[in-house]
């Protein structure tokens, strides 16, 4: 941080980093928080739920199947789905269906609805639809759930 007015390319980059927001609201965020990291975050975070909000109607035709095993014990498919095939092949995407599977093999949800409002396996004080409302932000589409099978023997 240089003054109120100016902020440093690190501090934009390691928002930028922790959020995945663009640069120019890294920046933002910077300026309106007066260099406070923290705080920028949580502006980042606001302004992402608000785009999150605008694009909960938007159709998800693209996606893809995932499939995960636990120990040859539990299998799960799971069917997820984007506005487009470029934000499916995304990493942010891609790592969602594998942390989404990974949560229904081990929580073991009756239904969508029940798996995104379950605890994050990973962070107990987030819900599953934080998560993908995180990823949604980061890559500027909707994401939904549209189903899943999970066998176990």
């Amino acid at each position: 941080m240089k003054s109120k007015n100016e902020v440093t390319a690190e501090a934009v980059q390691t928002l930028r980093e922790a959020t995945g927001a663009g640069v120019m609201d890294c920046r933002k965020a910077l300026l309106e928080a007066k260099g406070d990291f923290e705080e920028a975050k949580k502006i980042i975070h606001e302004k992402g739920l608000s785009k999150v909000e605008k694009r909960a109607g938007r159709e998800t035709g693209a996606g893809l199947v995932h499939s995960y095993v636990h120990n040859e014990r539990i299998g799960v498919l799971l069917d997820l789905r984007a506005e487009t095939d470029f934000v499916v092949r995304s990493e942010p995407f891609q790592k969602l269906a594998h942390e989404l599977a990974m949560q229904i093999a081990a929580a073991n949800p009756a239904d969508v609805t029940a798996l995104l409002a379950q605890p994050y396996i990973k962070d107990e004080s987030r819900t599953v639809k934080d998560i993908v409302n995180d990823v949604i932000a980061k890559v500027g589409e909707n994401i939904s759930v549209n189903k899943f099978s999970r066998i176990e023997v």
